[in-house]
């Protein structure tokens, strides 16, 4: 009975979005994944981690900042709450999943550990105000959020995809040096938590610990990372062209060139002017588009066919939906 039913079913049985809205939602999920980042960079970088003096309430007596908090307490208190936008997006995008047919478990999947990533990388959040700004916890943070931001963009690839078996479109070496630029571009952002963990910049303007190495060192080998990713990059390139590959794929390197040039203009520039915050905040942005770009380098390289059509009404012939290109963000 109708009644029976949970509410996901009840509004799949009501409403029947397009594709092309299915694949905005999951665009959407990515552009709040990014947002998030980039603003919990910004409460760091204006000193106002610990802007709310603790969690889940902002006071001891009281759930929204106080007016002797300042500035601080707004810009921390309003990254909380981007939180709650963030679940909204989640859930259409979880809810528009479901109710489009045929019903596709893998979208819905996504979707739900992207909700359940945003659950945990709250508490995470919470434990950091509760630790002081523990750095270690702060980088936790981040890479939470990374991890966020990895399964809304495979949750944007799948959606303007099919459900077939994945097709290798290039040969095995080909795809194994795509693993390797992954693998050095997790690494890569891994080594920037630390730098952020042992620089200047604490998240507040009182004395807060800081992870006990030369931040200029962990620098220099945040670079010597950079230069791997690029070096990776362009030999994932040239291969690209020597083995004939499809023109999507080789698009999408070019489209991390010039990621990578951005990133690596603003990251000479943060240096020498000694990481003044706009700058950092910018890099940070920065890197969540390099990291978007190697992805979808790594996934333009396999295909899995077209979309499930619809299913239509006796006698009908079911219609055809073409996948949109999923353009970087």
């Amino acid at each position: 009975m109708p009644n029976s039913l949970n509410p996901l079913e009840q509004i799949a049985r009501r409403w029947q979005p397009s594709a092309a809205f299915v694949r905005r939602a999951a665009l959407a999920t990515v552009v709040m994944a990014v947002i998030i980042v980039v603003t919990g960079g910004a409460v760091r970088l204006s000193e106002s981690g610990l802007g709310c003096e603790t969690w889940p309430k902002c006071t001891s007596e009281s759930l929204t900042p106080t007016a002797d908090m300042g500035i601080h307490g707004l810009i921390e208190f309003g990254n909380r709450l981007l939180t709650y936008v963030l679940c909204v997006v989640v859930g259409l995008f979880i809810i528009a999943a479901r109710a489009r047919a045929p019903r596709r478990r893998s979208l819905t999947r996504l979707g739900w550990a992207q909700f359940w990533l945003v659950m945990s990388n709250a508490v995470i959040g919470g434990i950091t105000v509760l630790t002081g700004l523990n750095p270690y916890i702060v980088s936790s943070h981040f890479l939470a959020a990374t991890a966020l931001l990895t399964v809304a963009v495979l949750s944007w690839i799948r959606a303007n995809e099919g459900d077939d078996e994945p097709r290798d479109l290039v040969a095995r070496p080909v795809r194994q040096l795509s693993w390797l630029l992954v693998l050095a571009t997790a690494a890569l952002t891994v080594i920037g938590t630390v730098v952020s963990g042992a620089g200047p910049h604490a998240g507040d303007a009182r004395k807060v610990h800081r992870i006990p190495l030369d931040w200029q060192e962990i620098t220099q080998l945040h670079v010597d990372f950079v230069y791997i990713v690029v070096g990776l990059s362009v030999a994932l390139w040239f291969t690209l062209r020597a083995v004939k590959a499809p023109a999507a794929p080789r698009r999408v390197v070019l489209e991390l060139f010039a990621c990578l040039a951005f990133q690596g203009v603003i990251g000479y520039v943060q240096y020498f002017l000694h990481l003044p915050e706009l700058i950092v905040g910018i890099h940070m942005f920065g890197s969540t588009l390099v990291w978007i770009c190697v992805l979808r380098v790594f996934l333009s390289l396999r295909e899995r066919g077209p979309l499930p059509a619809v299913p239509a009404p006796a006698g009908e012939q079911a219609p055809v939906e073409a996948p949109e290109a999923a353009t970087a963000v």
